[in-house]
C-alpha cells in the first residue's frame, strides 16, 4: 500500500469513526428527547373526600407500585388555585383538581399549561347555611364561604347566587359577600357566628351540618343533569408529559387501581378514608361525617368532559375566569389505552381532546 492510499484510508476510518460516534450521540439525545427514568414525581391533592381516589391511591401505595424506583412525593393543598399555581411553578408535576382551576390554567396559558388526562370524583359539593335561612333571597345582606377565589366551590356559589338575580364580586360586597377561607377555618367561623354559611366539598360540608347545626340549602347534585358533575379530576404539567411519557402512564395505571379498589372494598373504604384524613390534618371524622359525605360522591375515571363547556362559562359568569378555548384541554390517549388494556369501555373527552 503506498503513502497515498494509507492517507485516503485513515481519512476514511477516522470519518467513519467520527459517524459512528455522532450517530451515539444522536441515539442519546433522542433517548433524553423521550424522557429518561424519572427519580421523583411529585403529586398534589386535598384532605378531602372528594379527593379520595387520591387518598386511597397514596395510603394504599397503589401510586407508588406502579411508579416503581421513581419516588412519589406529595403535597397537601387547601383548594385548587394553590395547586395550579404549584404546578405552573414547577414545584409539582400533577394534582388531583377541581374542574375550574384546570381550565383557568388552560386558558391563561393559551393551552400550554396542563393537561386534564382522567377524571376521579363526581358530586360531592353543597351550600350549607344557618337557621333562619330557607332560600336565596334570604342570603341578601349575608356573608357566605368558599375555599378559595376562583376554585370549582367558589365558582359554582357565586354561579348560582347570579342566578338568583344576587350580586357578589370578587372583593367580597354585592348583595352577598362571599370570603374565601381555608376550610378548617370555615368550621370555626361558621360555629362563632362569623360566617351565615358556605359552599365547601365533602366532607366539610357535612362537618358544618353534624357539628355546627347547618342545613343544606342546594346540594350541587340538583343543578346538573342526571345529578353528575365533575368535582376532581387528575392534571398534570404539559412540559412534565411531555418529557416523562412513562411516568404519566404509571401515574395513570395507580389512579385506575385505586378506583378499582375503592368499587372493591367499599366496607373498607371509609376507615382507608379517614385514616388517610387523621394523617393530613390531624383529626379523623366521626362516623356520622364520613358516612354523610361518602354517600354524595361517586368515583370514576371520566372526567366528564360534557360538562366542561357549562363550567367555563360559569367561570365567566363568576368573574373569576377570562374567556377562551379549551379545545386540547384532555389528553385521554394513555387513560383509554390502560382501560382497553383492562377491558373497560374508553371514555369520551368531549371532543375537548389534544389534537395528535
Amino acid at each position: 500500500m503506498n503513502r497515498k492510499t494509507r492517507i485516503s484510508t485513515a481519512i476514511t476510518t477516522l470519518g467513519l469513526a467520527m459517524a459512528m460516534l455522532a450517530g451515539c450521540a444522536s441515539g442519546q439525545a433522542s433517548a433524553a428527547d423521550k424522557g429518561e427514568k424519572l427519580d421523583t414525581l411529585r403529586l398534589g391533592y386535598f384532605a378531602t373526600v372528594t379527593h379520595a381516589p387520591a387518598l386511597v391511591g397514596v395510603s394504599e401505595g397503589l401510586i407508588q407500585k406502579e411508579l416503581g424506583s421513581t419516588k412519589l412525593q406529595t403535597e397537601v393543598f387547601n383548594a385548587g388555585p394553590a395547586a395550579v399555581e404549584a404546578l405552573s411553578a414547577g414545584a409539582i408535576d400533577a394534582a388531583y383538581i377541581g374542574p375550574n382551576p384546570a381550565i383557568n390554567t388552560f386558558i391563561k396559558s393559551g393551552g400550554a399549561s396542563a393537561r386534564v388526562i382522567a377524571g376521579a370524583t363526581s358530586g360531592g359539593a353543597s351550600l350549607v347555611v344557618r337557621d333562619g335561612i330557607n332560600s336565596a333571597e334570604d342570603l341578601k345582606g349575608k356573608t357566605l364561604a368558599s375555599p378559595q377565589l376562583g376554585n370549582t366551590q367558589d365558582v359554582a356559589l357565586r354561579t348560582w347566587l347570579s342566578s338568583k338575580g344576587l350580586k357578589t364580586n370578587v372583593s367580597g360586597g354585592g348583595d352577598v359577600a362571599i370570603t374565601p377561607t381555608e376550610n378548617a377555618q370555615t368550621l370555626t367561623l361558621f360555629k362563632n357566628g362569623q360566617l351565615d354559611g358556605a359552599w365547601l366539598p365533602e366532607p366539610w360540608a357535612s362537618r358544618l351540618v353534624v357539628e355546627a347545626g347547618a342545613h343544606v340549602l342546594q346540594d350541587e347534585r340538583d343543578l346538573w343533569p342526571d345529578g353528575k358533575f365533575p368535582t376532581t379530576v387528575l392534571l398534570v404539567s404539559k412540559d412534565f408529559a411531555d418529557k416523562h411519557p412513562e411516568a404519566v402512564e404509571e401515574l395513570l395505571a395507580g389512579h385506575l387501581d385505586s378506583l378499582d379498589w375503592i368499587k372493591a372494598h367499599p366496607t373498607e373504604l371509609p376507615g382507608v378514608v379517614n385514616a388517610a384524613l387523621n394523617k393530613a390534618t390531624g383529626k379523623p371524622l366521626a362516623d356520622e361525617v364520613l358516612t354523610k359525605s361518602l354517600s354524595a360522591v361517586s368515583f370514576s375515571a371520566d372526567p366528564n368532559a360534557a360538562a366542561f363547556a357549562t363550567l367555563v362559562k360559569n367561570g365567566v359568569t363568576a368573574g373569576t375566569q377570562t374567556k377562551g378555548s379549551i379545545e386540547g384541554l384532555f389528553d385521554l390517549t394513555a387513560l383509554n389505552a390502560a382501560l382497553k388494556a383492562r377491558n373497560e369501555p374508553a371514555v369520551d373527552d368531549g371532543g375537548l381532546g389534544t389534537k395528535k
